[in-house]
């Protein structure tokens, strides 16, 4: 597959894809970029798109919402039945898969391919450690620990202290302090490694045979070394379709929740009607604000947000640290980090597990929503990691994320169950999921700005997911183009708004559970494909010194 090592540093391999610095394998294919590409400017509209991504892809998505806008009364069933037979019957694959991708991001870490530089043996890295490391952490985090924050150690501690196959572990019934313990190992192991090894796998191997072997930013090159030449053809084109689908409903499964809570939090605050109308206007009024981003531009819109992001993010979390349980918050994530390394064997295991609930309704479905949306975090990291050793890259990006999450879920979810036990606030356990968060907040001093900057980080992360998605599902419709024309990127903006709108009156939650599981599925088989990719390309690498 590859060619004598060579360097031309000041001629780019591919459009939009720089030369390797220094000795690097180049993969020798006399495909370009764009060459199979319907260009047009009719009527004023100027498009350059991949004919047959595109068009299969956008038939498909646009035939779902309208059957599912069409048979709302009817479809809700069918998304439950799907939903309960892909967790049910398939939560050991899901659990298995990511088991594997978590092996070999630490294999790879102490091997001697983790030498191997991404870009070339004598690339220099583009962004400072804290820019890079803020990048890693705005990139796969957002609505999900909005939604969750409070909900699930909150859950996952009832269940415990309940009992029973939704608890984790068969939980710890009768034992508030096990139960907690439980519970908060539970919540960190949805959001810790194994989701960032998930992540780590997508944007290694998009990086290397982008960087070091000068192939497009596309999923489709990552298999060049089992498909040769093949991978521009149908095989490449239907692993894009699925990238495509992932991506889209991973997505819309992200904004639906966050227009749920949203919309929940406007009724809380401002006593707006809590109704269906109440979430589509939402959707629909945050999607133009995610056009307008789009029409601005990657460094006026996308970035400018995503710096007001981590701001807003960092106040309200350093703000219920200062208020809440500050010595419980403190001393509770060195205790968390413990509890999750202890449990992690347990919780990791895909075979004869008696919480069959927990693994099939809670982990299986994390997994696959997690794996639907790597495509697009994968490919934003590989994008901001040209530079870094392959273990540098894979140490920052499976436990810098990781440190903040359990912080995030230990000062949340912490003071939301020392509310409940050691204040006896039962409205922040009885609160629907959509509400716990602002039912927590409600406790605190100034409830009412921490509220509603609560609703603007939801509305934020809403934006930026949806303009950073849409640049991501452009550049894959676009055969691997970066610079596609902007019309592109406003069309699958409002698809990823259609979507969400379509899955909250087809089926709600379950609706967008179901969406992530089913499209996640077939994209845990191309990762597994992609993890032997990974070795035999990094193998070809010339060795570093």
């Amino acid at each position: 597959m590859d060619k004598t090592p060579k360097n031309e540093p000041d001629e780019p391999v591919s459009e939009g894809i720089p030369a390797p610095d220094g000795p690097a394998n180049l993969i020798d294919t006399d495909y370009v970029i764009g060459q199979d590409n319907i260009t047009t400017n009719a009527m004023g509209l100027n498009l350059d798109l991949h004919g047959k991504v595109f068009s299969i892809s956008a038939i498909i998505v646009l035939l779902f919402v309208v059957l599912t806008l069409a048979l709302q009364d009817t479809i809700a069933p069918i998304y439950d039945a799907i939903f309960g037979f892909l967790t049910g019957n398939l939560a050991w694959f899901f659990i298995l898969a990511a088991n594997i991708f978590v092996i070999l991001c630490i294999g790879l870490i102490f091997s001697p391919l983790g030498k191997i530089r991404i870009g070339g043996a004598d690339a220099k890295p583009d962004f400072t450690y804290m820019g890079w490391f803020s990048m890693l952490f705005a990139a796969g985090m957002g609505i999900g620990l909005m939604f969750f924050g409070v909900n699930e150690p909150l859950t996952h501690f009832g269940t415990s202290f309940d009992g029973g196959s939704w608890a984790p572990l068969a939980g710890a019934e009768g034992n508030a302090a096990a139960a907690e313990a439980l519970a908060m190992a539970a919540t960190i192991f949805h959001w810790g490694l194994h989701p960032w090894a998930i992540y780590a796998v997508v944007a290694l191997s998009l990086a290397l045979f982008s960087f070091n072997k000068g192939l497009p930013l596309s999923m489709r090159s990552v298999f060049y070394p089992l498909l040769g030449e093949r991978v521009w053809g149908w095989p490449g084109h239907v692993i894009d379709i699925l990238a495509v689908f992932a991506t889209l409903f991973g997505l819309a499964t992200s904004l639906g929740l966050g227009a749920t809570q949203a919309a929940a939090g406007l009724t809380y605050l401002f006593g707006a009607p809590e109704s269906d109308i109440t979430m589509i206007l939402l959707i629909i009024g945050i999607t133009m604000i995610a056009i307008g981003s789009i029409v601005a531009g990657v460094d006026k819109g996308v970035q400018l947000l995503s710096k007001i992001n981590i701001i807003l993010a960092a106040m309200l979390l350093f703000f219920v640290i200062a208020v809440g349980p500050t010595l419980m918050i403190a001393t509770g994530f060195f205790e968390n980090l413990w509890n999750y390394a202890v449990h992690l064997p347990a919780l990791s295991n895909p075979f004869g597990r008696e919480d069959a609930n927990f693994s099939q309704g809670w982990t299986a479905f994390y997994w696959a929503w997690w794996i639907s949306w790597s495509p697009y975090v994968g490919m934003f990291i590989a994008r901001v990691s040209r530079g870094r050793t392959v273990r540098e890259f894979l140490v920052s990006v499976m436990l810098v994320p990781s440190t903040v999450s359990v912080l995030w879920m230990t000062t949340f979810g912490g003071t939301a169950i020392d509310q409940y036990v050691s204040q006896g606030i039962e409205a922040v356990r009885d609160a629907g999921v959509d509400l716990q968060l602002f039912i927590m907040l409600e406790q605190l001093p100034l409830s009412q700005i921490t509220s509603f900057v609560a609703i603007v980080l939801v509305i934020v992360f809403f934006v930026t997911s949806s303009d950073s998605g849409s640049l991501v599902i452009d550049s894959i419709t676009a055969g691997g183009k970066v610079d596609a024309p902007t019309p592109q990127r406003v069309f699958w903006a409002i698809i990823e708004g259609a979507i969400a709108i379509a899955l909250l009156l087809g089926g709600g939650l379950t609706a967008l559970q179901t969406m992530a599981v089913s499209t996640g599925f077939p994209f845990t088989i191309i990762l597994l494909v992609a993890c032997y990719a990974i070795i035999k390309g990094l193998m070809s690498e010339p060795k570093a010194v």
